[in-house]
């Protein structure tokens, strides 16, 4: 018989809930599912996207990752190993003028994260004046989550919404 991993039960955990919201509550939209299995390192990555309801102009993603090391030691019980998965947050807009934007999105995430790593990456085409920049802030989760973190989903996915909400405001500054 099948025995879940940690990382399906978060995968089941964070879709649940997500999908609630889109579904139930109308709140957001998924826009996006990948659910990987790199077979080089035999390691698994999940990815949800999402935006607030018909605002697609700032996009959300939990990614949920589990490297072979942590999925070996939870499949073949390694005594004192307590298996777990890497949490990461994404959120993606489109801004005009990252030099005063970009400062003001940290300060946003670390309402809700205030203890987490974070970074901000900035993409646009070179040789092209650029108009628009595509902005993406990582929120890291730099310790091993497990089904004991199961009850800080919903809170976890509000934050997210929340903090979408107000990277929709700053966008449309």
């Amino acid at each position: 018989m099948f025995d879940p991993t940690v990382y399906d039960n978060l995968k089941v955990g964070f879709e649940n809930y997500l999908y609630d919201m889109d579904n139930l509550d109308e709140r957001i939209q998924i826009t996006g599912r990948k659910d990987r299995l790199e077979m080089a390192v035999m390691s698994r990555e999940f990815t949800l996207q999402f935006c607030l309801r018909d605002r697609p102009e700032v996009t959300g993603e939990v990614v949920l990752s589990s490297p072979l090391e942590e999925l070996a030691a939870e499949i073949l019980e390694t005594p004192g190993a307590s298996p777990g998965c890497r949490l990461e947050l994404r959120f993606s807009m489109v801004v005009k003028d990252p030099e005063k934007q970009c400062p003001v999105i940290r300060p946003i995430l670390q309402k809700s994260w205030p203890e987490q790593r974070m970074c901000q990456n900035i993409k646009y085409i070179f040789d092209e004046q650029p108009k628009m920049y595509n902005v993406t802030a990582h929120v890291y989760f730099d310790r091993s989550v497990n089904e004991d973190q199961m009850g800080d989903i919903p809170e976890l996915c509000e934050h997210m919404a929340n903090v979408m909400n107000q990277l929709l405001q700053l966008h449309n500054q």
